[in-house]
């Protein structure tokens, strides 16, 4: 199976002024600016700089954070273990150990050519839906995974098994390239990638399904971006462009498990999660096959005997393989991992930079500031003045960046916005510079470029800046 990823024909056209011309001018750092994550910012900016518990986290709360860490950094072993705490993993399975994708709490990757396996990059996998099809439990079904499952290999492909089990199949990307010249003439190769899927072991995928390529994000901030209040997420919606902006930020309204009700998405690629905890159980349940209290089945499809009879990790009382203290555990590690503080906020390439990100417009959807509730899922992420520079809503990206697949209210062309803090140290922290949700933009530069859609006009500005302007948008963005 072969999925090509289509570029916006937009992208070839000449560029164009556009962005905010009444955007504001700075000349200095704005008070607190350094402090990305309020007093739960950290002072680190070396390879642990993601792995750090927020700044105003007590000692004694240190603890809860390390035992989580533990669970999160060591590996998960098959079922039946003697290490009945960690045991369980698969029978399907992407990697055994959530450090794996997420490497150093860091930003994962495409697989390199000849690797064995992705790892920190999953595969989601859906059909189009048929609602004229639809019986009331099949459709509850639907309102709860957000997508239609494609019928044998369900809503992810796993590309690892337990002995006795087959993998789903294997993943490899393959790139061509596109060269796109800035108005002074500079040239830029963006690649353009093709995801195959092969060696399927458990026959041929429905004709219509649609696969998407998505890399693990970084995990720091996670908690402070859940503790802001919906009410100030929802003021920067504007689905119907009221303000004339071109801008259509739309929220996605997803299930949670908890509260068995629609409420607002925050997280994950299409903001398809409402909490870090719900992020955590399905991450647990798709990406190792662990069972927890929200997640109570193995990611194995009916047809699939091999997986549904194999041992399983559970506990004689019905504990699932993932108890709950443990996800509790787990939840407040993801939840404390702080955000490193900027560097250089003051320099003037720097403050140059951040010009000339609002003067293209990029803050109408990377949103500078918010401040957490007083309310916060945990006390220390309450009341802070944040700057994540994301809305957390959804928004048209155009078909350059399109995979086709629908999650809840998110359509093929839309993406949540991505925070931007600590991408300047995306390099120091997991080794490499490979952005956006498959990975395919080889550096910050590239990242901007591949926008289209409602950041067109954003992307057509920058392709209009001289070397030394664009030496500053990236200054600006490395000091985040």
């Amino acid at each position: 199976m072969t999925v090509r990823f289509r570029l916006s024909l937009f992208l070839l056209m000449a560029v164009a002024l556009g962005g905010c011309d009444d955007a504001p001018r700075f000349t200095s750092a704005e008070p607190g600016e350094a402090q990305s994550g309020g007093a739960a910012t950290v002072n680190r900016s070396d390879r642990n700089a993601f792995s750090l518990p927020s700044g105003n986290l007590s000692p004694s709360r240190r603890l809860d954070f390390s035992v989580g860490n533990s669970f999160f950094r060591n590996p998960w072993v098959i079922a039946p273990s003697t290490t009945t705490a960690r045991d369980g993993l698969g029978p399907l399975f992407n990697t055994n150990a959530c450090q794996n994708c997420h490497i150093k709490d860091g930003r994962g990757h495409p697989p390199e050519p000849g690797a064995d396996n992705a790892v920190s990059m999953l595969v989601r996998l859906s059909i189009p839906d048929e609602p004229g099809e639809r019986t009331p439990a099949y459709a509850r079904q639907i309102q709860q995974m957000g997508l239609t499952p494609e019928p044998v290999y369900g809503t992810q492909l796993q590309d690892m098994a337990v002995p006795g089990v087959v993998p789903e199949g294997k993943v490899r990307v393959v790139y061509d390239t596109l060269t796109v010249h800035f108005r002074d003439g500079t040239p830029v190769q963006l690649r353009r990638p093709t995801l195959q899927i092969t060696q399927l072991g458990y026959g041929p995928m429905h004709p219509q399904t649609r696969a998407s390529a998505r890399i693990a994000p970084p995990m720091i901030g996670l908690g402070l971006l859940e503790a802001i209040p919906e009410t100030a997420i929802l003021a920067n919606a504007n689905a119907e462009n009221h303000n004339g902006s071109g801008i259509t930020g739309k929220p996605n309204w997803v299930w949670d498990d908890v509260r068995q009700k629609v409420v607002l998405g925050r997280f994950g690629w299409k903001a398809s999660q409402p909490t870090v905890l719900q992020q955590n159980a399905h991450a647990l349940a798709g990406d190792m096959g662990l069972t927890s209290s929200l997640k109570t089945r193995d990611d194995c499809t009916p047809t699939q005997t091999a997986c549904l009879e194999a041992p399983n990790g559970e506990g004689p009382d019905g504990e699932r393989e993932v108890s709950d203290n443990i996800l509790r555990l787990m939840t407040f590690y993801a939840r404390n991992l702080g955000v490193p503080a900027r560097r250089d906020v003051g320099d003037p390439q720097v403050l140059e930079g951040k010009n000339l990100f609002f003067k293209a417009g990029c803050q109408q959807c990377h949103t500078p500031q918010f401040t957490t509730s007083a309310n916060a899922p945990e006390p220390e992420l309450a009341n802070q003045v944040i700057r994540p520079y994301t809305d957390l809503l959804l928004h048209d990206m155009g078909e350059g960046l399109a995979d086709n697949l629908n999650e809840f209210q998110a359509n093929g062309q839309q993406w949540r916005t991505a925070p931007l803090w600590g991408i300047g140290l995306t390099q120091t922290v997991s080794g490499h510079t490979q952005f956006l949700h498959d990975g395919r933009a080889r550096n910050l530069m590239e990242a901007v470029l591949w926008h289209g859609g409602e950041a067109l006009p954003a992307q057509r500005q920058v392709l209009a800046f001289d070397a030394q302007q664009r030496a500053a948008l990236l200054a600006f963005l490395n000091s985040l």
